[in-house]
This record gives C-alpha cells, structure tokens and sequence, in this order.
C-alpha cells in the first residue's frame, strides 16, 4: 500500500480510499448478448441457485453471490463472461456501432473484444489484437466460447500497427484498453504493487504513448478512440493524452459516465497538462465499489 500513498493529493477521503484497496472485489459478470438475452440468462442463474443483482446503469452487468461465475452452466455455455465492473466502460464510452470497424489494439485476453462484439450485435469489423502469443491464446478461446463471429485476431506490436494486412485505409473507433502498472487491480491481485516501482510507471508510459498515438493515426477523421487503464498514477493516464493532444490532431471530448467519478488531473509532480483532460474520468475503489481505473474519450480532428 505504500506505494499508494503518493496519491494522497488527488484521492479524497483516502482513508476510504486505501481501507476499499484491501477489500475483495465483488464477483461481477456481463451477459453475453450475443448468446443469450439478459433474462434468459437471469433465468439460467435462478434455476442454478445463484443469486444476482442488477447495476441500475447498465442491464447487462449483474453482481453475482457466488465467487466462482465460472462455475455455473450460464458461463459455460457463453452466456456470462466475468469482467469487473468498471471494466465494462471503456466498451460503453466507445459506443460501436453495428456495421462498423473497430480496432481493439490491446485486446487480449478478450472480456472488452466481446463487449465490442455485443454491441455491434455481432456484424461489421472488430480486430482484436495483441502482441503476446500466450494472451492470444486466451483471446481466441474466449471469442470461440462467447460465439463471436465478426472478430479477427491479429497479432502486432500496436505501437506500429499496420492496417495493410487488412487491406483497410483507417478504423472508425479505436479502444487503447493500454498495457499499466495495474495498481487499479490490487483488490483482485492483492500482490499487484509488490514489484511495484515508479522507473516501471514511466517506462510504461512510453509505451503507452506509443499506443495511442498510433491509434490516432489508424482512425478516420472524425472517428472515436478511447484510452483507458487500471492504474491510478498520472503519468500513465493524462500524461499520455497529454502527449497526443500534442502530437496529433485529437481532442478530448466529455461522455456520460454512469459511474461516480472524478475528473483528470491538470498538474501533477510539477508537471501541467492540457485543460482538457479534465474532461477525462478517474474511478476510484470508494466510490463505487469497483477496482481503480481511468478513461478518456478523444475525437480525431485530422
């Protein structure tokens, strides 16, 4: 926890904040639509002796009262899928429509591809990529088990993400769902900061500029990317988009966000960001009983 402590001056009430981070993470999954509507699969639940409840903001996220979703016939059968709450928004923010293509440049192990997929109602274009072979494995199990049929699986450093293959001139919406420290996940991974150290959060962070600064590049004008991340230190979150609004013609746009939220941070360890990215939202453990997490809308200007 001690490596939470240099948060201090942006998380309110932090002793709340910290004393939410030791806690376990409520067990929560995501109705796959593709498979089975929301009360079929309630209805599956029901008759399996699991207890559920509903989140008010989106129907298809339900709580369960069992620590092991996997367990039941509605997950093996691809009705559910466990994704964690707050999870789920990057997907929701990104708002695909059906018939469109969308790029899910860090995608693996699968839970946001097939979220994408859903909404999409299943037509159109989703790449899902990733660059690490054992994580795709993952991705493509869980594509196959959740009946996704408009995905493609690729596999490309997405810092320097080609769209030749694909034979494609730009998507229309990107999700940078980027690789971090995951300090966010330390309610689900209680070893997550053990190795934690701030060289790692800075040279994470040029990564993550790479990322999303290619993300930019492959979406159409006019078109949608959303960049997020499970981590709470700045220099991985509005310093990255910081960067691109530099770099390249984007703007951070505001979006509704159903959950208790904060907005970005503009200054931090002598560092002063873009205004703007105070349009972005931070999701802290407190507030909803969620883990940690950022998210940031941009539209690209050309």
């Amino acid at each position: 926890m001690e490596a939470l402590s240099r948060y201090e001056p942006i998380v309110d009430d932090f002793e709340a904040f910290l004393a939410a981070c030791e806690r376990p993470l409520p067990s929560v999954v995501r109705v796959n639509t593709i498979k089975a509507g929301v009360e079929r699969a309630k209805r599956a639940l029901e008759e399996g002796d699991v207890g559920y409840e509903d989140r008010e903001w989106n129907p298809r996220v339900l709580e369960l009262d069992t620590d092991k979703p996997g367990n039941t016939w509605p997950y093996f059968h691809g009705w559910i899928h466990g994704q964690e709450e707050v999870s789920s928004l990057p997907a929701t923010v990104l708002d695909p429509q059906p018939g469109e293509r969308v790029l899910d440049a860090c995608a693996a192990p699968g839970g946001k591809t097939a979220q994408i997929a859903a909404l999409m109602d299943d037509t159109g274009l989703v790449v899902a990529n990733d660059n690490n072979l054992g994580r795709l494995s993952a991705l493509r199990f869980n594509a196959e088990r959740l009946g996704l049929t408009n995905v493609a699986v690729t596999r490309q450093d997405a810092r320097n993400y080609s769209l030749k293959p694909l034979s494609l001139d730009a998507f229309d919406r990107v999700l940078v769902d980027a690789p971090c420290s995951c300090e966010g996940t330390i309610r689900k991974n209680p070893d997550a900061l053990d190795e934690w150290t701030l060289s790692h959060v800075e040279g994470v962070s040029g990564v993550q500029k790479g990322i999303l600064k290619r993300a930019i590049q492959a979406t159409r004008e006019g078109g949608t990317v959303v960049y997020s991340t499970c981590t709470f230190a700045p220099e991985e979150n509005e310093a990255v988009v910081d960067h691109v609004l530099e770099a390249e013609g984007c703007r951070v746009v505001e979006f509704e966000s159903p959950l208790d939220s904060r907005p970005g941070v503009t200054e931090w360890d002598g560092e002063e960001y873009d205004e703007s990215v105070e349009k972005a939202r931070r999701y802290y453990p407190h507030h909803n009983d969620t883990g940690g997490f950022f998210c940031a809308k941009l539209e690209v200007t050309g």
